[in-house]
């Protein structure tokens, strides 16, 4: 029989997920058991938590209330136990990852599969997108970023290698528009710009001595480099990106890259945390693990 701990952890998921099956999905555990558990949970308080229907499930006044008490003491016995652990040396635990999209779906998969194995007690939590994460706002543990130098005084940072970028495009497009001998030549062309502003992008290119700065705002923008990518293949502009989403089309010839001898701006793999007085070893553990990965095991 689940106990009542348990079944406080059970209901809280109920609370978040605002379903039973997926809360369960999430434990790990079937329908009905968690339906179950906030049953006896319901039966021990003397309330009913949740209105019940067909489509929705939803706090009651006194569940939500109930919620606000106990959220706060598991987090609290949550991170006793992992404290205790961490002094004995064990890594356990939930370790909360944001990341980028495109860097989520090229460099993460063998990160995780590998970390996993040398460290099967912690289970990774990963958010991909490619919106700012506020590290402070308490939903992640770290967050790794592809930025320009850190500026955000009020949080941990931790650069760990630069990213390289270069201008690509398929050579169905330069064929048929031909190719650009100097950043001037930008301008008669379509440019793909990373970001969801009208304006497009600035690409800051510098090559020994000289800087040019072109306005990229060319029939399409998205703030996705894969989708980009995607679409410089096909042939509907140059792109500028990072080599470690571009590196199987350059592989495969399906893009080739543009103005090499000019650099862009240069971007940096950094790490983020909340102001932690000491990194949690969870998070100091993986940290080490993802930087030897992007700059000895597979540089970016």
């Amino acid at each position: 029989m689940i106990g009542e701990l348990e079944a406080v952890r059970v209901f809280l998921a109920v609370a978040e997920k605002r379903g039973f099956a997926a809360a369960a999905a999430a434990l790990g555990m079937t329908p009905s058991a968690a339906t179950r558990a906030v049953a006896a949970l319901e039966a021990r308080l003397g309330v009913q938590l949740f209105i019940r229907t067909t489509r929705t499930v939803a706090l009651t006044a006194a569940g939500s209330l109930y919620a606000d008490r106990v959220r706060p003491l598991t987090a609290g016995l949550e991170q006793a136990a992992q404290e205790t652990r961490e002094t004995q040396g064990l890594v356990a635990g939930t370790l909360r990852v944001a990341a980028p999209l495109s860097l989520g779906l090229k460099v993460l998969p063998p990160v995780l599969s590998q970390f996993g194995l040398v460290h099967p007690s912690v289970r990774v939590a990963l958010s991909l997108t490619d919106a700012f994460v506020d590290i402070l706002d308490g939903s992640a543990d770290l967050a790794i970023r592809v930025s320009g130098m850190p500026t955000d005084k009020s949080t941990i940072w931790r650069k760990l290698c630069p990213v390289p970028r270069l201008l690509v495009a398929a050579p169905s497009y330069l064929l048929a528009r031909g190719t650009p001998q100097s950043p001037d030549d930008l301008s008669e062309h379509d440019l793909l710009a990373y970001g969801g502003e009208a304006a497009g992008e600035s690409w800051e290119l510098r090559y020994e001595a000289r800087r040019s700065v072109v306005r990229a705002a060319g029939r399409f923008r998205a703030d996705s480099g894969d989708l980009l990518a995607a679409l410089a293949i096909n042939g509907e502009g140059i792109a500028l990106l990072p080599r470690f989403i571009v590196s199987d089309a350059l592989a495969s010839g399906g893009l080739v890259p543009v103005l090499e001898t000019w650099q862009p701006e240069e971007l940096w793999l950094t790490l983020y945390y909340p102001p932690y007085e000491r990194l949690p070893l969870r998070v100091a553990t993986f940290s080490d693990f993802f930087e030897v990965h992007v700059t000895q095991t597979h540089p970016l």
